[in-house]
């Protein structure tokens, strides 16, 4: 197997681990990326059919260049988000190795040992830009293991037709819940389930007045002062077909059931019910299996930082897994700052290796 030794070695080749190229481009810094899928578009790749942003194109880009205006005005859909980081990494001749399964880090002397599917790399500094989406979550519920029918995460959820005249129940009250419950209710006896009544924006509230109320709320923080929301980027946007949901007069949710039987689920009331299939829209948590070698990854998944370095090993950084790395770290747009931020102290640190 090959070794190869580079100053900066990114993992992860999606919206995060770009934006994170662009800046060690700009420092002038001999870095490469290493990315697990096959082409560019990271976690985008495996949203289902119909996914659609809820905020326009200028709202949703990488640093540098705008992603261009859908052809419709509309918000741009998943294929076009994977065309644009296809040409942004183009653009900007971002050095991309793909697919490269990373294994583990291990520490050496003056480097970081990445154990990988096409050799080892050493690297003075490695970024973890590996997101969420490989590493789904759906909740322990009592019985789960014993039932017989069809479950999926909305990570690996396609399209409605493949749930057509079942009995399907929809789990979880934020924006993916909404988005696969609207469709898979138009073709399936679908119910959706939520633990607590999901709040939604007005009609006319998108991703732009959501990302500028994060914002102001962000600064209120760093500032010491009080702010209180009209909402969060947890609320549920009005896309399309949540509003036609809601004119079919199906956008109500139902509380979460308590256990699994082997043939469905028994709700609270204790009505036991046959159940074809479960889609978790339950979120995820961050994919960092491979760090785990380092003795980094703390008991809530996470890891200890200081901005967006690792505090217990200082040539690790971490961008793109939320807000404990930056603030809105996990969207297109609110990347930059945290992707600049951690270029720049890269930087900093090599000039004194």
């Amino acid at each position: 197997m090959s070794s190869t030794a580079v100053d900066v070695l990114v993992i992860g080749g999606g919206q995060a681990g770009l934006a994170t190229g662009y800046f060690l481009r700009r420092h002038k810094l001999d870095y490469r990326i290493l990315d697990r899928e096959p082409a560019p578009g990271g976690a985008w790749r495996h949203g289902w059919d119909s996914l659609q942003l809820f905020s326009p194109a200028q709202w949703s880009s990488l640093p540098g260049w705008q992603m261009p205006e859908t052809e419709d005005g509309e918000w741009p859909q998943r294929d076009e988000v994977i065309d644009y980081l296809a040409r942004y990494q183009k653009r900007y001749d971002i050095p991309v190795e793909r697919p490269v399964e990373v294994a583990s880090l291990t520490r050496g002397v003056n480097r970081l040992s990445v154990e990988t599917d096409r050799g080892t790399y050493h690297a003075k500094v490695v970024v973890s830009a590996t997101g969420t989406w490989s590493h789904p979550f759906i909740p322990q519920v009592e019985g789960i293991g014993d039932y017989r029918g069809r479950q999926v995460h909305s990570a690996h959820y396609r399209r409605p037709e493949d749930f057509r005249d079942r009995r399907v129940l929809v789990v979880g009250g934020g924006n993916s819940g909404a988005q696969i419950y609207a469709e898979v209710s138009r073709v399936a006896n679908a119910s959706w389930v939520t633990r607590h009544p999901p709040k939604f924006l007005p009609d006319d509230v998108d991703g732009r007045a959501l990302f500028e109320m994060a914002t102001e709320k962000w600064k209120a923080e760093q500032e010491g002062r009080e702010y209180t929301p009209a909402g969060t980027l947890a609320d549920i946007v009005m896309v399309p077909p949540v509003k036609e949901a809601r004119e079919r007069g199906v956008l109500e949710t139902r509380r979460m059931f308590t256990r699994f039987t082997p043939q469905g689920v028994v709700w609270p009331d204790g009505e036991e019910e046959a159940v074809d299939a479960v889609i978790w829209c339950t979120g995820f948590r961050p994919a960092l299996a491979h760090l785990e070698g380092l003795g980094v990854v703390e008991a809530d998944g996470r890891v200890d930082t200081e901005g967006t370095r690792s505090v217990k090993e200082p040539r690790l950084w971490l961008v793109g897994y939320g807000d404990w790395t930056g603030f809105a770290s996990a969207t297109l747009l609110g990347v930059m700052r945290s992707a600049r931020a951690a270029a720049h102290e890269i930087n900093d640190y090599l000039e004194g290796f």
